[in-house]
């Protein structure tokens, strides 16, 4: 399976790592790693995400990563990665529309 980053999981990925290097760089860099290592385990295992509670929809799903959620889409024979927010955040419904 192929795995695509959305525009928007991009830079929000690309602010929090920044958030956390304004404090630690070694964290921020260790954080980018096992976002991208977690992601990455979908290849092989796309369902290991739990749906995602809002929408309730299979092949919408999301992986947390301490404070984060990784929310992506199960789609033929690729996974999406819609966005990336903080679990506190509440998800937007522009995050997860196809654009």
């Amino acid at each position: 399976m192929k795995i695509t980053w959305s525009p928007l999981s991009v830079d929000r990925v690309t602010e929090i790592a920044e958030y956390i290097a304004s404090d630690n760089r070694k964290a921020a860099n260790d954080w980018i790693d096992t976002i991208f290592g977690l992601v990455e385990r979908l290849k092989l295992f796309p369902r290991s995400g739990r749906i995602v509670p809002e929408l309730n929809e299979d092949t919408i799903r999301e992986l947390i990563l301490g404070n984060y959620r990784i929310v992506y889409r199960i789609e033929l024979k690729q996974i999406s990665i819609l966005t990336v927010r903080n679990i506190r955040q509440i998800l937007p419904e522009s995050d997860i529309k196809p654009k």
